[in-house]
């Protein structure tokens, strides 16, 4: 069973969301908050593997929740829940890393595969938000040519990243082991002096691999 923490300050937004998530017989809400700070509170309680966070809340926001939760406890997959006028909330949340960015207005089927992205690694970014913030990320960008040192498969392997592919179908794509992706992935993560995969989405992005 996959459980989920589900955080969002509006009763009727977050009843909904739950509804639509637990039409997956595999998916659970097994915690609700209403603000960051009530979601600390259960972290340090239950172990979740999914932590849904809407951006703007009382008390504390998504991105200081987030914050927190991935470097408490960072086994938990965090998403973030946004709308379209939180350009600048999505960008602060790209910088910490979290798995993916999900409308509040999302349909059930995107909901849901959004979840599962997170679970195999996976960054999942609604195309109506991609489409307001990668030209913000792409015009604070002046030194657009790849590192040097990357080879052609780092480069392949951060095109395939920053297309949202998760292991298992980069792995298939070019045709390479899981376990290859994986390794080379942390290499590239060493080689640019990157956290994660949501850097290394943004930098593949920022230098033209995409």
């Amino acid at each position: 069973m996959i459980r989920i923490l589900l955080v969002e300050d509006q009763v009727m937004v977050r009843q909904g969301l739950k509804m639509m998530i637990e039409t997956d017989k595999e998916m659970k809400v097994v915690g609700e908050a209403s603000n960051g700070k009530e979601a600390i509170h259960l972290c340090e309680q239950h172990v979740f593997d999914v932590v849904i966070l809407d951006i703007r809340m009382p008390v504390m926001d998504g991105i200081e929740a987030a914050k927190i939760i991935q470097t408490r406890w960072n086994t938990s997959k965090v998403l973030m829940l946004t709308t379209f006028d939180n350009n600048e909330y999505v960008m602060e949340a790209l910088k910490i890393g979290v798995s993916g960015y999900i409308l509040k207005d999302a349909d059930t089927d995107s909901l849901i595969r959004s979840i599962r992205s997170a679970l195999k690694g996976g960054l999942s970014v609604e195309d109506q938000v991609a489409a307001k913030v990668m030209p913000l990320l792409l015009q604070r960008q002046e030194d657009k040519s790849p590192d040097p040192s990357l080879t052609p498969r780092d480069r392949a392997i951060l095109t395939c990243i920053g297309e949202g592919l998760n292991n298992h179908e980069i792995a298939e794509r070019l045709g390479l082991s899981v376990g290859t992706v994986k390794n080379n992935t942390s290499q590239i993560l060493h080689k640019l002096d990157l956290r994660d995969r949501t850097q290394l989405a943004i930098y593949s992005i920022r230098h033209n691999l995409v």
